[in-house]
């Protein structure tokens, strides 16, 4: 009776383990991607591809790219849920020099291209 208390103690502890791990993308951003795609509606089967990868390269959500960098200036605030603050940044962010020589983030999406691109 023993042994099953313990591999029971075992099991729910290796589940709780593994609840805290897979947790990880809970710090997501969907508010950003959907003001995203609502306001570039061109882009939103591309944007549906990369989801996160507009502002951010690898595997670390930690790494912005030149546009996710401008954004989080923009922003001025971790994890922002006002739809029309996020507007706001996207718009202020067009103007700004993307690292495409002689491009503004705007241009590239007046183009169809998505704005973000990592550093070399």
């Amino acid at each position: 009776m023993q042994k099953n208390l313990t591999w029971v103690a075992c099991g729910l502890s290796l589940a709780g383990v593994l609840m805290v791990v897979a947790s990880g993308d809970a710090q997501a951003r969907p508010n950003y991607l959907g003001e995203f795609k609502k306001s570039y509606e061109k882009l939103e089967a591309e944007a549906d591809k990369v989801k996160c990868g507009i502002c951010h390269y690898g595997e670390s959500k930690k790494n912005k790219n030149d546009y996710g960098d401008a954004m989080g200036k923009a922003l001025d605030a971790k994890n922002v849920k006002d739809a029309e603050v996020i507007k706001k940044a996207l718009k202020k962010v067009e103007g700004e020099k993307s690292k495409t020589e002689g491009k503004t983030f705007g241009d590239l999406l007046k183009e169809g291209k998505l704005p973000g691109k990592a550093p070399e």
